[in-house]
């Protein structure tokens, strides 16, 4: 009788595990994009230019606000050309994909943002050039719904203003 009873939690354990499994690979929708790119945009078709060269926007993976190793040689081209015009204030846009809530993404968008800002600052911006704003997912760069262009809504985008 005890020997069942352990048999019976051993195999009811086991399929409550399986079916977490099951749930958390459902959960996250298929991108050929995510086997190639890590799940972040990196194409030319929709990055416009800051300046001549340097790109104004930067890609986050799904739910991310970690800045990627392209992403921080993007930021550290802008870095260079910010140090070089020093009257120019930016505003850092972030931005998400239209999945998740409008208040989800509205303070995703900001950790975007404040993760770019962040990272302008310990690389010698004054914090007083930079203004951030998050429009969650107000403002699709793409406005289908797929995964390629979730990934292209998935950005932080730095502004010239003066």
């Amino acid at each position: 009788m005890i020997k069942n009873i352990k048999i019976i939690s051993i195999l009811a354990l086991l399929f409550f595990t399986a079916s977490c499994a099951t749930q958390n690979q459902v959960q996250k929708p298929a991108s050929p994009i995510s086997e190639i790119e890590n799940d972040v945009y990196t194409g030319k078709d929709r990055i416009k230019f800051l300046a001549d060269g340097i790109p104004d926007r930067i890609f986050f993976a799904t739910n991310k606000s970690d800045i990627t190793t392209r992403g921080s040689e993007t930021l550290l081209k802008q870095v260079t050309y910010l140090k070089a015009n020093p009257s120019f204030n930016i505003v850092l846009e972030g931005h998400a994909d239209e999945r998740g809530t409008r208040e989800y993404n509205l303070a995703l968008g900001e950790k975007r943002a404040n993760a770019v800002r962040d990272f302008l600052m310990v690389n010698g911006i004054a914090s007083q050039r930079i203004k951030v704003l998050s429009y969650g997912k107000e403002r699709p760069a793409n406005p289908a719904s797929n995964p390629l262009a979730w990934s292209q809504n998935r950005r932080t985008v730095t502004v010239k203003v003066n």
